[in-house]
């Protein structure tokens, strides 16, 4: 495996690799405080690099209990949602996919393992070093041809323009920046007629009035983005407490 931060000095920017799996940050010096204002190093071989330069928000505390908070917190609690539903879903809406590009925002620990072929070239991307580690792991282990993660915003990818047949953001897009910015990169780097789906906590299905975090839109308002945004938009069959599943087709 390897890991690695590549300063990309303001320009788009896909490394591409022959490792089993590797991990990218890419930086830009001008923007400090986040993670693109990190300096340049590169270790390989080992994941376990010394990040005493990263900001304290991405020192990753606690990515090893990730998993265990989503599980037994976050769905059933937070979400009123059940997990094994979640990932039917999504496997039943992704069984067509094989052989593509696709590249997820908001990875995390790499859940997408659950309901992802793993014929598909993927590329993961978060703000949380700690988790993509986790997902190397988990996504090599599952077979996955190659899978590259990168530590980057959704809201300022450094991929090229029509690069990927499927995006993917589940879960993550309530705490993505502003959405309108969000799905204007997901548009830029979709293939024409690609494919971003996405699974949300919208407020008129938290029925429990959980406190859940983030910024949440209704349907109808991320309905309205991605229109403006040049996609079209449709709701994905499935009722599971807090949560929406929706697919938007980029326009030719």
């Amino acid at each position: 495996m390897l890991f690695s931060v590549l300063k990309a000095n303001n320009k788009r920017m896909h490394q591409k690799t022959n490792a089993c799996g590797s991990l990218h940050i890419l930086c830009h010096e001008d923007m400090p405080g986040s993670p693109k204002s990190l300096a340049a190093m590169s270790v390989s071989g080992d994941t376990r690099a010394n990040r005493t330069d990263l900001p304290v928000w991405l020192a990753d505390g606690f990515a090893f209990l990730y998993d265990f908070i989503m599980s037994r917190s976050v769905f059933p609690r937070k979400l009123g949602a059940d997990i094994q539903t979640h990932y039917q879903t999504l496997a039943q809406e992704l069984s067509g996919f094989h052989g593509r590009y696709i590249l997820e925002l908001g990875s995390g620990t790499g859940s997408a393992v659950h309901f992802l072929p793993n014929d598909n070239h993927y590329t993961g991307s978060d703000i949380s070093p700690g988790l993509l580690k986790r997902a190397v792991k988990r996504f090599m282990a599952a077979g996955f041809p190659h899978p590259e993660f990168f530590v980057v915003s959704a809201d300022d990818l450094p991929f090229e323009e029509g690069t990927y047949d499927l995006c993917l953001c589940i879960l993550s897009l309530n705490f993505i920046g502003k959405v309108e910015e969000v799905l204007r990169e997901v548009h830029r780097i979709l293939l024409a007629g690609g494919v971003f789906i996405g699974c949300v906590p919208v407020p008129e299905k938290n029925l429990r009035g959980s406190n859940i975090r983030g910024t949440l839109h209704s349907q109808t308002e991320l309905e309205k983005i991605s229109r403006q945004s040049g996609f079209n938009f449709e709701q994905i069959p499935c009722e599971n407490g807090a949560l929406l599943y929706f697919r938007a087709q980029k326009k030719h």
